[in-house]
């Protein structure tokens, strides 16, 4: 069942009914409202929402280039994945802004036509300058030290420390909290500090965007032998320990690597931008928490979300209006009734409610539809690989999954405010 859509549009509903009216960065105006909360079981399916069509390759290309540790668009942009280009683009003109200011101070006359050119490129031409152009992507694709930098390479300052009568200067070291996490929970799974944080504080005025979701954690617990056997029916394993030789069935689990454990995540997020980027956080942290699962063997549980200031732009209200839907009048459902090829029968008791309802004839204009499951293509080896060298995730095809049975309604246009 796809509980996941109704919170979704439900939460949609309540900032438009409860929500007030913000000013915000982007001088757009937005309505919010504060402190929601999203719950989903994996097993009821891929968390990716079927109301509108969803960009999964997008997705997947995203979180990627966060487990890499990269904070240059130009991996994004060489593979399709645009969400961070109004971005690096503001950061460009405000670059160039810099630059005009300190040529007008310093050298009392404005930039040269030459530069005034470059500074005045499109947005279009500036993203095919990072395709193109190595050293120009290399200076201003870059982002600064975004999630991908704090999730991978968090900077550590030992701090002075004294050896006697010795001094010793502090020695900068970077932390992979991702490998970190791993790690712990291969060796420490009920452990309650299990978490990654991207909110470095020393940090945030060197990047374009502080971290809109800024952290999350990880909690597993013990599976029942009665749960795991119920895996083992889901997944086709069929335990044969008496025919292979072995002397229980614990043996015959162990043999077949059948996880012990399930692993839940809980992420949290300041800033909400609800109908665009709440659907793909809640895919992404699905994602990421099929790929830690995997790689620890442990099998998905729940995906939490908890969410600060939810808000949706001014410009964005038809499109979410459209998303929510509305019910269908009756001869909306009769005239689709009629379309599908059906037509009433005389059965005792069946009203035409019902007989609508058999056929699967939707309520709604924007009805859910069940979710999809994802598909893992790597073999277990391969996890058991990454949970030893983390470096596999540097390249977009070791990250191999297909969704599977994805219906959905078709997409909705709506602006991104940078």
């Amino acid at each position: 069942m796809n509980t996941l859509d109704k919170q979704y549009t439900d939460l949609l509903q309540d900032i438009l009914d409860n929500g007030v009216t913000k000013s915000d960065r982007t001088g757009t105006g937005t309505i919010s409202v504060f402190g929601r909360q999203i719950r989903h079981k994996m097993s009821e399916g891929f968390p990716l929402l079927t109301t509108k069509k969803m960009a999964c390759k997008t997705m997947v290309t995203e979180l990627l280039w966060f487990l890499r540790g990269d904070t240059n668009i130009k991996f994004l942009v060489d593979n399709n994945c645009h969400i961070w280009d109004g971005d690096a683009y503001k950061a460009y003109h405000q670059h160039w802004m810099k630059e005009e200011k300190n040529w007008v101070e310093n050298f009392n006359k404005p930039l040269s036509p030459e530069l005034i050119e470059l500074r005045d490129i499109s947005k279009e031409e500036f993203i095919n300058k990072i395709k193109t152009d190595d050293e120009f992507a290399k200076k201003f694709g870059e982002l600064g030290p975004v999630y991908g930098k704090q999730w991978r390479s968090w900077e550590h300052n030992t701090g002075d420390t004294w050896t006697g009568m010795k001094h010793n200067q502090s020695i900068k070291t970077k932390i992979d909290q991702i490998a970190n996490l791993i790690n712990d929970i291969k060796t420490n799974p009920d452990s309650r500090r299990l978490m990654v944080n991207a909110w470095n504080v020393g940090e945030l005025d060197k990047q374009v965007l502080p971290p809109c979701h800024y952290g999350f954690q990880v909690y597993t617990r013990e599976l029942s032998l009665k749960e795991r056997r119920i895996w083992c029916k889901n997944n086709n394993v069929i335990l044969e320990h008496l025919e292979a030789g072995l002397e229980n069935e614990e043996d015959d689990m162990r043999a077949n690597r059948v996880p012990t454990r399930t692993i839940s995540l809980m992420w949290n997020q300041r800033s909400v931008d609800t109908p665009l980027g709440l659907p793909f956080n809640i895919a992404s942290y699905g994602l990421l928490l099929e790929i830690i699962a995997k790689t620890v063997n442990m099998v998905p549980d729940e995906l939490i979300g908890n969410l600060g200031d939810c808000h949706i732009y001014l410009n964005q209200i038809d499109g979410v209006k459209e998303q929510i839907g509305r019910d269908l009048s009756e001869s909306e459902r009769y005239r689709i009734f009629e379309d599908r090829g059906y037509e009433f029968r005389m059965i005792k008791d069946w009203s035409k409610e019902e007989q609508y309802d058999k056929a699967g004839i939707p309520k709604r204009t924007r009805e859910p539809y069940p979710l999809p499951t994802l598909k893992h293509m790597k073999t277990d080896e391969f996890y058991k690989s990454l949970s030893e060298d983390l470096t596999l995730l540097t390249h977009l095809d070791n990250i191999d999954f297909v969704v599977e049975n994805y219906q959905s309604h078709p997409t909705i246009k709506m602006p991104l405010s940078n």
